[in-house]
């Protein structure tokens, strides 16, 4: 795995980043009205924060991996789902402002 893919709800887009690129050390690598993401190699993270009218209890919005190729994510799929997981699969569907495959 490449990535560790965590997303968190926010409610104030600019001030956020501002806080994150602090504790990062590093600007966004893309920005949109409603979103923003942080792409670090080491820890190799994909953090996002996601604009939403209000954050109640949890911020988190979703968690993923990244991986490499659409081969790894359906090797991840097969093997999880040979272990009991339910997979809904979705595969070249846009997600986080870019064309995505995943489960």
């Amino acid at each position: 795995m490449k990535y560790v893919h965590v997303g968190i709800n926010v409610t104030n887009l600019e001030q956020s980043i501002e806080f994150y690129q602090k504790v990062f050390g590093v600007k966004p690598e893309k920005v949109k009205e409603d979103y923003a993401k942080f792409l670090l190699d080491e820890p190799g993270l994909n953090f996002t924060l996601n604009v939403r009218d209000e954050v109640n209890g949890n911020q988190v919005n979703h968690f993923g991996f990244q991986v490499g190729n659409a081969e790894e994510v359906t090797a991840h799929k097969e093997r999880l789902e040979k272990e009991g997981f339910f997979a809904r699969e979705e595969m070249d569907t846009t997600c986080c402002y870019a064309v995505q495959d995943k489960f």
